[in-house]
């Protein structure tokens, strides 16, 4: 089968424009659920200094996860500076983004879980941005490695791929349909529906990036993506794990009473 193949210029404007398009979703649906819980819009009082936060995060952790991912091209930024500006990663805007938050929250004195209303604009941000990733084709670090497999798609080199976009664009969708199906039991303990998405879309990108070609090899045939996916798992996990034992615990103490 054959996949899209746009011009490099096609391709570029094809991606930014899925990428703010998926921005842009987020955040309406972000709007659109604090409506329905009877909030603010968007901001509320204190609130602004989190928002900041987290777009400063998101924002340096997007390009710190890709320069660790290509290191190789420290050599050609040292000679044109404006390569800093390129490329991203959805797992340093995600780590950086959680990053800029927790520490807007000690800085500003906020203790309550924030996560929760952005599983769903993150879910609609992910899959309309990888839209334009696949659209992008070779032109984008998205593609998977070859395959034999019936759904191998060929992006205009003649080799069949695992179109790995579409991969993370079901698994995307999954994960949030699961966590929308078990929003009420999981909306009695605050953070937690982000943080089985967070854990969850980690887990997916350690495992398939390991069908992707690796830019740079860190050893035994891990990215630097998959090597910050292990660190930020290993830091993360424990507090995920206390939060559902507590809900587990919780829950038994009620159905006793």
């Amino acid at each position: 089968m054959t996949g899209p193949v746009l011009a490099p210029a096609a391709a570029q404007f094809a991606h930014l424009l899925f990428e703010w398009l998926g921005i842009a979703v987020g955040v309406q649906l972000y709007r659109w659920q604090r409506r329905q819980a009877g909030q603010p819009a968007m901001l509320e009082r204190g609130s602004f200094g989190v928002v900041i936060g987290c777009i400063l995060g998101a924002a340096i952790g997007n390009k710190a996860v890709f320069w660790i991912e290509m290191p190789q091209l420290w050599a050609s930024a040292a000679v044109d500076w404006r390569l800093l500006a390129s490329g991203q990663s959805i797992v340093g805007g995600l780590l950086g983004g959680l990053i800029g938050v927790e520490v807007a929250k000690k800085l500003t004195g906020i203790t309550r879980s924030t996560g929760d209303q952005f599983v769903l604009p993150l879910v609609a941000g992910t899959v309309v941005g990888r839209i334009g990733c696949f659209l992008a084709g070779l032109h984008d670090g998205t593609y998977g490695n070859p395959t034999a497999l019936p759904w191998g798609l060929d992006f205009g080199d003649g080799v069949p791929r695992h179109p790995t976009q579409l991969y993370d664009m079901l698994v995307v969708l999954a994960l949030g349909a699961a966590l929308w199906h078990w929003r009420r039991p999981l909306a009695r303990h605050s953070g937690l529906a982000f943080k089985l998405y967070l854990s969850g879309y980690l887990f997916w990108r350690l495992c398939v990036d390991g069908i992707k070609p690796v830019p740079y090899d860190y050893g035994f045939g891990l990215s630097g993506i998959q090597l910050v996916c292990i660190v930020a798992l290993a830091l993360y996990l424990p507090g995920l794990a206390r939060q559902l034992m507590e809900g587990r615990r919780d829950g038994a103490e009620q159905y006793s009473r």
